[in-house]
């Protein structure tokens, strides 16, 4: 049983008139998602940053009607999760897919339109994607600013609509003012700095951050932030896995791949199909319960969302 944090099939459905149950194009599709061991899938809503600003929330709406279209209401084996309880309640046949917001450049300045996208079902939320919004700064942002007065009251509205406030793309700044701020953050996509030192990795100051505030990290299977060699292989995740395990997140990581959001693969672990050899691989470095944790474990532990 496999949790993914986080992939942009929504996106590629968005791009481009395609099916969900079997485009060749997605690496993320229902028939490879029903020969494989992924349990729990969450889906991003990506704008891209070439749309114009007006446009951004209605895009946003647009995947979110991809979600529910393409990805749950054929699907009688696909089952929306929107708590805690809805994940372990989940049958032996079912799938999960739960909705999450990459960047909140799609809201502007305006705290309503992220109420909304959290009342049709997003349950994470990236402040930033690269460049900077009216939250914060990305990565890419060479000013390099954290929260604005307007970012924290979205972590702040997080916090109580019991939303994890993910800090991936997120400048390095702001990822600090979140940790002052965030009941439930998360790193959905992000791998460690000391083993390849890509500016969308986290240092060794961001992780035990992460780690003391008891949040979430998925390790991704995107090249660029695993290594800087030509071919990149399965080692290579296990890598940042054991890197982060040495620094003590046992009860905090996961998996983010980032399937359907990167034009280079790792080799032998392309999608769907390929995550179980890979977690046969990930068996001979950790022990059956340490993968139990990382696999599922830990995201069902820290889902912060719960009925009642």
């Amino acid at each position: 049983m496999i949790i993914d944090a986080h992939c942009d099939a929504l996106l590629k459905l968005w791009e481009n008139n395609i099916s969900f149950y079997d485009s060749e194009e997605l690496q993320v599709n229902y028939v490879k998602w029903k020969q494989s061991s992924v349990k729990v899938q969450c889906f991003a809503i990506f704008v891209p940053d070439d749309v114009p600003e007006e446009a951004q929330f209605r895009v946003a709406l647009e995947m979110v009607d991809l979600f529910y279209e393409q990805v749950i209401a054929p699907y009688d084996d696909i089952t929306f999760i929107s708590s805690r309880e809805d994940l372990l309640s989940l049958k032996e046949n079912e799938r999960g897919a739960i909705l999450t917001l990459e960047g909140c450049h799609a809201i502007g300045r305006d705290l309503s339109k992220l109420k909304a996208l959290i009342r049709l079902g997003v349950r994470a939320v990236g402040l930033t994607w690269n460049q900077s919004n009216a939250v914060a700064d990305g990565i890419g942002e060479k000013r390099g600013a954290g929260l604005s007065e307007f970012g924290e009251q979205v972590v702040k509205c997080l916090n109580e609509q019991t939303i994890w406030t993910d800090v991936s793309h997120l400048s390095y700044e702001g990822f600090f003012d979140v940790m002052k701020l965030a009941d439930y953050p998360m790193a959905s996509h992000s791998n460690a700095s000391q083993i390849c030192s890509h500016r969308r990795n986290l240092d060794d100051k961001q992780i035990k951050a992460l780690i003391e505030r008891k949040g979430w990290i998925g390790v991704t299977f995107v090249p660029y932030f695993l290594s800087d060699q030509e071919t990149v292989t399965q080692q290579d995740v296990i890598k940042h896995i054991n890197y982060y395990l040495d620094k003590g997140a046992e009860n905090c990581l996961g998996f983010g791949s980032d399937f359907d959001g990167t034009d280079r693969f790792v080799l032998g672990l392309y999608d769907y199909l390929e995550y179980d050899s890979f977690v046969h691989q990930l068996r001979n470095s950790v022990s059956s319960d340490l993968l139990k944790k990382i696999c599922y474990q830990n995201f069902v532990d820290k889902f912060p969302r719960k009925l009642g």
